[in-house]
């Protein structure tokens, strides 16, 4: 079964970190987020990937490869250049797919939910498609699926009466008529071809659409606050492990508790560790503070600070800083010091979109 993964956008919602870094390869719990999309994906059984990128020299290719020795499964690159929408980006997919039914993740959102279920079904019922819905509280902000019974019979964008609280949630598996249903949608008023018309053609045209309530939570990880609570819902599943005392990794006078991870090479000295936390290989952690939700990356050094409830990339140094750094999402090659020399000012090295709060 072959699936695609639509990661071509251009991540504006996570700038300034995604002005040098894609979106999918932002990582949550020290994993790229578009690793937990291809994990999802193998569980429902596809064999062959398709990641829809806006080159084909994209850094998602270049630290993917074809995917083999990266993430267990054969990946292939389709290129859309310029992005106009989620159906033309399905469309240009077609030489890949060919004739079957195949599955279309967006990159940017992450489930607790296998989805197994949702293939099972739409295999069991041969359907024309099958939409991944979950429940909100603010249905108005979503677009949403009208429901008969077990089936789906009308989708409506950012409704002000809303028929339910399903929004449609990232996940659709299609038969090849979906191509079809492309070709005879217009732009919409952003001028893109939407994915919701081309479902609502297969409605119109009397193919049976059917819905999977996601079971768990799920983040559309498009934002920085979305992606630390990514972060924090991940960590939260990681089971429990008694902290091992006499792991040489932990030196001098440092306290680890249960539920963290530390890679190879890292050094805990004289510091405070509380889980659920992840750090990477070749991190040193000296006279400082780590608490819960945190997700240390390779070759980072702390020292003399405390961080919690944050995102630290792979390559940074935070050194000496007064009072708690909280819900920040450090990229890669950052560095956070507090020079001790007069004055006693702040000196900022900003990119575009940047925020500081002090």
């Amino acid at each position: 079964m072959k699936a695609v993964i639509l990661c071509a956008g251009k991540g504006t919602r996570l700038y300034p970190v995604t002005l040098t870094m894609p979106k999918p390869l932002v990582p949550v719990a020290n994993k790229a987020l578009l690793t937990y999309a291809i994990d999802t994906l193998r569980g429902m059984g596809a064999t062959e990937i398709g990641l829809v990128v806006n080159s084909v020299e994209s850094p998602i290719r270049q630290q993917l490869g074809d995917g083999i020795d990266t993430v267990g499964v054969p990946l292939t690159y389709i290129e859309q250049a310029n992005p106009r929408g989620l159906a033309h980006a399905v469309s240009l997919c077609q030489p890949f797919i060919g004739d079957e039914p195949f599955i279309v993740y967006l990159g940017d959102n992450i489930f607790q939910d296998s989805m197994k279920a949702l293939y099972t079904r739409f295999e069991e019922t041969g359907a024309g498609a099958a939409l991944a819905l979950t429940e909100v509280h603010n249905p108005s902000a979503f677009g949403i699926a009208e429901l008969d019974g077990d089936t789906i019979i009308r989708l409506v964008e950012k409704p002000q009466d809303p028929p339910s609280n399903l929004a449609v949630a990232g996940v659709y598996v299609f038969q090849p008529a979906i191509f079809d249903a492309i070709q005879h949608i217009k732009p919409s008023w952003r001028n893109e071809y939407e994915i919701t018309d081309a479902i609502q053609y297969l409605l119109d045209d009397g193919k049976q659409v059917i819905p999977y309530v996601v079971d768990g939570w799920w983040i559309d990880a498009g934002k920085p606050d979305s992606i630390m609570l990514a972060n924090q819902l991940v960590l939260e599943g990681l089971p429990y492990t008694e902290p091992d005392l006499n792991d040489p990794r932990i030196q001098g006078e440092s306290t680890v508790s249960h539920r963290v991870i530390l890679g190879e090479n890292t050094q805990i000295i004289d510091s405070v560790i509380r889980g659920p936390v992840t750090i990477g290989n070749n991190v040193v952690i000296r006279d400082a503070y780590v608490g819960p939700y945190t997700a240390i990356g390779d070759n980072v050094v702390i020292e003399s600070s405390e961080i919690e409830h944050s995102i630290v990339m792979c390559c940074c140094t935070i050194k000496n800083i007064k009072g708690r750094i909280d819900a920040s999402l450090l990229a890669e090659n950052a560095t956070v010091v507090h020079t001790p020399t007069k004055p006693d000012a702040h000196r900022f090295v900003l990119a575009e979109n940047s925020y500081v709060q002090m």
